[in-house]
C-alpha cells in the first residue's frame, strides 16, 4: 500500500488544502479495479469510520496474496468542507466561497476520458476535479455519505440494476432507490454518465459498480456501525472479484426494497415550527396516517398543523434536527407508486 498527498491550491495566496490518497496495486491487472471515497459532505462520517476499519482488511489480503485488482481509497475527500466552520459549527456541505454543494457541479464527461476535465476553477472545483480523475478507470466506483437519520440505501443508476444486487445484498443494505438522470452533476452521475455512450467493451456494464452509498444517520458513527459497514465493503469486493476469499460465501439474493426515485415524497413542511415525528426510519405506513406533527404556534388551539401521507409506503429517513422552516423537507417517503410530486433529478442540496 503506498501513500500520496494531494494538494488544491486555495483561493489567497498562503492557503491551500490536502488530502490522503491511499493506493493498493493488487497482483491482476485483468482483475476489477475499485475506488472509494466518503465524506465528500465533510460532517458524514460513518464513511469515514467503516474504512478506517476497512484498511486492515485491505493490508491482510495485499499481505497474503489475495488482492487481485487494484483498489484506490480516499477516506477524507473534503479538506475545503472540512475546515469551514461559522461560529463554532461545522459546515461541509456547500463550498461557502461559491455556495455550492459539494456534490453538485461535478463535469458530466460525455467519454470516460481525463483529458476532457477542466484544468482550472475555484477551490471546491478543483477538488472535484481531482476526485474525478482519481476515479475514472475504475470498475468500482463508491462514494461513501449518511442521510440525517435513516435506513442504510444504496442510489443506483438503472443501467446498473439488477447487475448490482449482488453487490446491495452483500452490504447489507436495506432499500436501494433507482435513478435515471442527474442534470446537477453529482459524483456518482459524473462516474457512470460518461460509460453511458461509449461502446459496450468501454462501458462493460457486466463488472461497472457506481453508487452512493447513505450509511443511515450522521450520529450513527460508533465502532458497531463501522466494523460492520467494512465488512459489507470486504464481501462487495470479493464478490466482484478485486479481493480473492474462499472462505466467505457468495452474497445471497437481495431482500431490501427497490423503488424508483419518483416514488420517493419528501414531505415539505407546511409551516415552520418544532417537529413531533409519529413515524421512524423503516416504518411502515399507510395513506392517510399521520407522519408528524408541527407545533408552529405553542399553547395556541390552532397552533399545531398535522402532516399525513400521501400514500402507502415506508419512512426511508427522516431529519435529525426538530426545528424546520416552512418548505423544508421532514423526511423520505418510499412510496408504493409514483409520487404526485415525482422528481426525476437529485433529492436534495
Amino acid at each position: 500500500m503506498q501513500k500520496s498527498i494531494e494538494r488544491i491550491a486555495g483561493d489567497t495566496d498562503g492557503i491551500s488544502y490536502e488530502f490522503p490518497v491511499f493506493r493498493f496495486e493488487g497482483t491482476d491487472q485483468a482483475a476489477p479495479s475499485a475506488y472509494l471515497q466518503a465524506a465528500l459532505h465533510a460532517g458524514e462520517l460513518p464513511g469515514v469510520v467503516a474504512i478506517d476499519a476497512l484498511m486492515p482488511m485491505l493490508t491482510k489480503a495485499e499481505a497474503e496474496g489475495r488482492l487481485k485488482g487494484a483498489i484506490t481509497v480516499v477516506p477524507w475527500a473534503n479538506p475545503i468542507g472540512r475546515a469551514q466552520y461559522h461560529f463554532g459549527e461545522h459546515q461541509g456541505r456547500f463550498h461557502l466561497g461559491t455556495r455550492t454543494n459539494f456534490n453538485r457541479g461535478f463535469p458530466l464527461l460525455a467519454a470516460p476520458d481525463t483529458a476532457l476535465l477542466p484544468t482550472h476553477g475555484t477551490p471546491d472545483q478543483q477538488l472535484k476535479t481531482r476526485l474525478l480523475q482519481l476515479s475514472l478507470g475504475h470498475d468500482i466506483v463508491l462514494d461513501l455519505h449518511c442521510d440525517d437519520e435513516g435506513l442504510a440505501y444504496l442510489y443506483i443508476h438503472t443501467s446498473l440494476w439488477p447487475a448490482m444486487a449482488d453487490c446491495a445484498a452483500a452490504m447489507g443494505v436495506d432499500a436501494v432507490v433507482l435513478w435515471s438522470e442527474d442534470s446537477d452533476g453529482t459524483f456518482e452521475g459524473a462516474s457512470i454518465m460518461p460509460y453511458q455512450n461509449v461502446p459496450a467493451d468501454v462501458a462493460r456494464f457486466d463488472r461497472r459498480v457506481a453508487t452512493t452509498v447513505e450509511y443511515r444517520g450522521i450520529l450513527d458513527v460508533d465502532g458497531a456501525f463501522a466494523s460492520s459497514d467494512a465488512e459489507g465493503l470486504y464481501r462487495l469486493f470479493v464478490a466482484r472479484g478485486v479481493i480473492a476469499d474462499p472462505a466467505l460465501p457468495a452474497p445471497g439474493a437481495f431482500t431490501g426494497t427497490v423503488a424508483p426515485l419518483e416514488n420517493i415524497d419528501m414531505m415539505p413542511a407546511p409551516r415552520a415550527g418544532a417537529i413531533l415525528y409519529d413515524v421512524k426510519p423503516g416504518d411502515r405506513v399507510a395513506k392517510g396516517e399521520r407522519l408528524a406533527t408541527i407545533v408552529h404556534a405553542p399553547g395556541e388551539a390552532d397552533g399545531r398543523t398535522e402532516v399525513f401521507a400521501p400514500q402507502a409506503g415506508f419512512i426511508l429517513t427522516r431529519r435529525s434536527r426538530r426545528i424546520i422552516r416552512a418548505g423544508e423537507d421532514l423526511l423520505k417517503l418510499v412510496g408504493d407508486r409514483k409520487s404526485a410530486d415525482a422528481r426525476s433529478g437529485t433529492l436534495e442540496d
